[in-house]
């Protein structure tokens, strides 16, 4: 009776074994092995000042990211610091960036970049919206940048604009160019546009600010010596182009800018960049550096095409006439403001 027992007893433990050792997790090598984690880049974004085409930039950099496969949240960290137009501000958020070894570093015109590769040689410097970066010193040669600063140019269709002003004002003979005095990207378009001018039949006259505090008072004075105004792509005027807008539609001088943002907040029309594909175009350049590429051979990438931007209420409050064909073409490529 007792082996009975024994046996029963020696039994019941066994299949009590077999099923526990079934329904528990078997310990196995992959089962011991560490869970791997998405790996999360870090992408640092110094934009100069808000407005609309810098804030449009700044959004096309994020899409242009994500669609390479790098989403915030998940395996994107980005680190957005505006510096509200302060050269401290630039110096200290660049060096932050530096600080906390960031993978990828993105400069919003030409003062962030300028400040992001002064603060270093070693991380990656993308540029976005940068009109002529080596005159800004900022890379070697367009084609080879050959150090940590490479990508994208908003430099503007000089000779479409001046085609442009001159098919909507056929009888302009005084073209005004305002910008900023200490903004590099505005000074080398106003050399182009002097250099061109003369093809176009326009005579032009310069008229510089320091900051935004001088333009409503050099725009009085520039309106009563223009046929038309040309502002080249400037952050400083672009900020304030509500007030540049009011001085000359007021005295009935249409300004064309270079961005199409600045048709929006009042110019007549422009062959303008999108800003925001130019951000796009910008994030997937950064999307290739954090997947290897070296910036020292990634070249500078330029829009090719501008759009036909054209604010067809601000033609009508200046009693302005585009030409049917002009009209057509930027409602079917471009855009019509109403």
């Amino acid at each position: 009776m007792k082996r009975m027992i024994a046996f029963i007893t020696a039994l019941v433990l066994f299949v009590g074994g077999c099923y526990i050792a079934d329904v528990m997790p078997k310990h196995t090598a992959s089962a011991n092995k560490p869970r791997q984690h998405q790996v999360v880049k870090k992408v640092g974004i110094l934009q100069l000042m808000s407005h609309p085409a810098l804030n449009a930039i700044h959004k096309g950099i994020v899409a242009g990211l994500k669609d390479e496969g790098y989403t915030v949240g998940k395996n994107l960290k980005i680190d957005f610091q505006n510096a509200q137009n302060d050269q401290s501000n630039l110096k200290s958020m660049a060096t932050r960036f530096v600080n906390e070894k960031e993978d990828a570093t993105v400069g919003i015109a030409t003062p962030s970049a300028q400040a992001l590769a002064n603060a270093t040689s070693k991380i990656p410097v993308v540029m976005g919206a940068i009109t002529d970066p080596v005159s800004a010193k900022l890379v070697s040669s367009v084609k080879k940048p050959g150090g940590n600063v490479t990508g994208v140019s908003d430099q503007a269709p000089i000779d479409a604009q001046l085609q442009l002003i001159r098919k909507i004002m056929p009888s302009a003979k005084t073209l005004g160019v305002i910008y900023t005095s200490s903004d590099d990207s505005s000074q080398a378009q106003v050399k182009l546009v002097q250099q061109k001018a003369h093809k176009y039949g326009f005579t032009i006259k310069t008229f510089s600010i320091n900051s935004t505090n001088d333009l409503q008072q050099v725009a009085q004075q520039m309106v009563t010596q223009v046929d038309a105004i040309f502002v080249p792509t400037d952050n400083t005027i672009a900020s304030a182009m509500p007030t540049l807008a009011n001085v000359a539609n007021g005295a009935k001088k249409p300004i064309f800018p270079t961005v199409d943002t600045m048709v929006e907040d009042g110019g007549l029309a422009t062959v303008g960049l999108n800003q925001y594909d130019l951000g796009v175009k910008t994030g997937k350049m950064v999307a290739r550096i954090l997947k290897g590429d070296k910036t020292a051979t990634m070249p500078v990438e330029f829009m090719t095409k501008g759009d036909l931007i054209i604010n067809q209420k601000v033609a009508d409050e200046l009693g302005i006439k585009i030409p049917a064909k002009l009209l057509d073409e930027a409602k079917t490529s471009g855009k019509v403001v109403k």
